[in-house]
């Protein structure tokens, strides 16, 4: 490949090239003599465990940090960007793990903040940035309302704002930050497509992911980093993702089988019928029963986080019983539901599970300060500690001490962080919205021992997962949404993404001679559309 450059002419030469970039925090050595390199033309993945080093190495090429030691070239050109704008003006255009939006604005006004078009010397046009926005999205097939407030949104369409805002920059190399980890498989596929089309003999991709499954997809090398260092590149196509895993953790890591169906004559811990609210669900019924993983699927919209939400009173309801133990409960808000001992974790764990400025000491204490305090009210501080260090150490969150503001923490040991915090309130149950989203394999397979050790203890255990193997895999029961409505419930033996899926995609609407008896036999997986399929049912 030839490329002329500042009246050169480069043959071969990468796009970006990273070499011996060190960078160290406080107490933490985050990146030591790392290297890189971007093929034009190329989509690149960076993969690693969490608090390998990938966002910070993100970072310093796109100006929010400074490197202490090391070299960029762009083009074959060394360049220095202290500043995000420096790097946007360099072609250098992020898409961030944490969304940097501002939820009060449209989705209009989020893509083209700081160049909005104008109608006069003091006004902007609203029509105008209306339009460029509306051609943007159609471009990329994004499912956004340009007018919408940002803050209105889901997470995954806020995470859909984060990539056009990122693709309205004529950028060269484009950095893909987490951009799936929100996303179903319907979605991750057009993001695909709209990387496919961005890449050309001038541009090129890092693209950071945990869904190891979705690199062979998507990425031409792989590059490896472990503990802040340079492990390998490799060629995604002559490499297993078993290897690229073992260079990842520095391990070989083995699945386990999947789980036996619960039996029936267990106690049956909560009981919920005809839950229904104005908004989106409607005639939910569903049983948990003590020692169960009972797995949540469907697509983006089917109603399975206002399930969660509408359980632990952050949502109300409009008609429907919920029975704890045989017993109706009315449950106004979280508050109440953790006093019944139901432990909520949100998908959206920066703004509804944590306290990002406090440490992790007072992360891990929030749901348990009553209980860890005196009869005056005066919290018994050594009790609490011992409990923070306790599970720091048992879930193995990486942080220099429990005295760590939260924030600083990668994503999937704030993760960790959130479960600690009602792991110490001990709940009989546990409500998991996406509870390895952003995390690694590595931790994965910890978290899912977590859950089945859980399980295995008598706690019973809702899992809301947008990644299909996760939920076949953990589960001992799967209920099946679309569009707000159960449209299935499926025992492990008989679950199989083909039969997920159909359930997924059955509107009642479309199809009310083919809705299925909750428990009935599912369809052969030859009638059954395929997760390339899922348009309808995305509910949003």
């Amino acid at each position: 490949m030839t490329t002329t450059v500042a009246g050169q002419t480069l043959t071969g030469a990468p796009l970006l090239e990273v070499e011996g970039v060190s960078k160290s925090f406080p107490g933490v050595k985050a990146l030591s003599d790392m290297r890189l390199d971007l093929r034009r033309g190329e989509v690149l993945a960076l993969v690693g465990e969490n608090g390998a080093g990938k966002s910070t190495l993100m970072k310093l090429l796109s100006g929010i940090y400074t490197a202490d030691a090391g070299q960029f070239r762009l083009n074959g050109r060394p360049f220095h960007a202290t500043k995000p704008k420096q790097a946007l003006e360099l072609g250098i255009s992020i898409i961030h793990q944490d969304f940097n939006l501002m939820p009060h604005l449209t989705v209009a006004q989020n893509i083209f903040i700081g160049r909005e078009p104008s109608a006069g010397r003091f006004l902007l046009s609203e029509r105008e940035l209306n339009a460029k926005a509306k051609d943007l999205v159609a471009r990329l097939q994004l499912p956004l309302n340009v007018k919408q407030l940002v803050g209105n949104l889901t997470v995954a369409k806020q995470q859909m704002v984060e990539i056009a805002k990122a693709l309205s920059y004529d950028a060269k190399v484009l950095i893909m930050d987490e951009p799936t980890a929100a996303l179903n498989y319907a979605e991750v596929a057009t993001l695909h497509e709209v990387i496919r089309r961005f890449v050309r003999e001038d541009t090129g991709v890092i693209y950071i992911s945990h869904r190891i499954d979705e690199l062979k997809a998507i990425a031409d090398r792989i590059t490896v980093i472990r503990d802040g260092k340079y492990v390998d590149t490799v060629d995604t196509q002559a490499t297993s993702m078993k290897e690229v895993i073992s260079m990842m953790v520095g391990r070989t890591l083995t699945s386990d089988a999947r789980p036996e169906g619960v039996r029936s004559d267990r106690e049956v811990l909560l009981s919920v019928r005809g839950l229904s609210t104005k908004s989106l669900l409607k005639d939910v019924s569903f049983e948990l029963r003590k020692g169960e993983i009972l797995g949540f699927a469907g697509l983006m919209g089917a109603g399975r986080t206002e399930v969660a939400r509408a359980l632990v009173g952050a949502d109300k309801i409009d008609t429907g019983t919920i029975e704890l133990r045989g017993k109706t409960v009315k449950i106004a808000n979280p508050a109440v539901a953790a006093k019944h001992r139901i432990g909520y974790l949100s998908e959206d764990r920066k703004h509804f599970g944590l306290l990002l400025e406090q440490d992790v000491n007072a992360n891990i204490a929030l749901s348990s300060v009553s209980e860890l305090s005196t009869k005056l009210g005066f919290v018994k501080d050594r009790a609490l500690r011992a409990k923070s260090e306790e599970y720091v150490t048992s879930l193995k969150i990486k942080t220099p001490s429990i005295n760590q503001t939260t924030k600083n923490l990668s994503g999937g040991n704030q993760q960790k962080v959130v479960m600690a915090k009602w792991l110490v309130k001990d709940c009989d149950i546990l409500i998991f919205d996406e509870p390895t989203r952003g995390i690694d394999v590595g931790a994965k397979e910890e978290i899912y021992g977590l859950l089945n050790e859980l399980a295995a203890q008598g706690k019973s255990i809702i899992m809301i997962s947008s990644e299909l193997p996760e939920v076949l895999r953990m589960s001992h029961r799967i209920v099946v949404m679309c569009e707000g409505r159960v449209t299935g419930l499926l025992d492990a033996d008989e679950a199989a993404q083909e039969n997920v899926m159909h359930y997924a995609t059955l509107r009642p609407d479309e199809n009310p001679a083919d809705a299925p008896e909750l428990g009935a036999e599912p369809p052969r997986p030859e009638a059954e559309p395929t997760p390339e399929q899922p348009g309808r049912g995305a509910g949003e």
